[in-house]
């Protein structure tokens, strides 16, 4: 299923941060991978809701993971971008690089 229109910040965001943990995305490492890489604290339920809504577009995938003692017996969701959340990303990140060129003497360099 394809996105609706473009995609939020928060949005790409969380894209990016479960791309950045491969195999071991869920809830819980993708909300430390945004504050530690961010600067910014992010609520559990903004993740979740956000993960939900990428699943929905097709730019997220899920399956159930392995049950382990430290979650109490609960296994772990475990997430991984789809080949049209790629694009997607690719996508976002070139129209902000086309908007940044040229203001370079405001913004300095990103």
């Amino acid at each position: 299923m394809a996105p609706a229109g473009p995609l939020g910040e928060f949005e790409v965001v969380i894209l990016m941060a479960v791309l950045h943990l491969g195999g071991d995305a869920y809830g819980s490492t993708i909300r430390d991978e945004i504050e530690r890489r961010s600067h910014r604290q992010v609520s559990r339920g903004a993740v979740y809701i956000t993960l939900e809504r990428l699943q929905e577009k097709g730019l997220l995938a899920s399956k159930i993971g392995n049950a382990t003692p430290g979650r109490g017996g609960r296994p772990k969701r475990l997430f991984r971008v789809s080949p049209a959340g790629v694009k997607a990303v690719k996508q976002s990140v070139a129209v902000l690089t086309r908007m940044h060129k040229g203001l370079e003497p405001i913004l300095g360099d990103l």
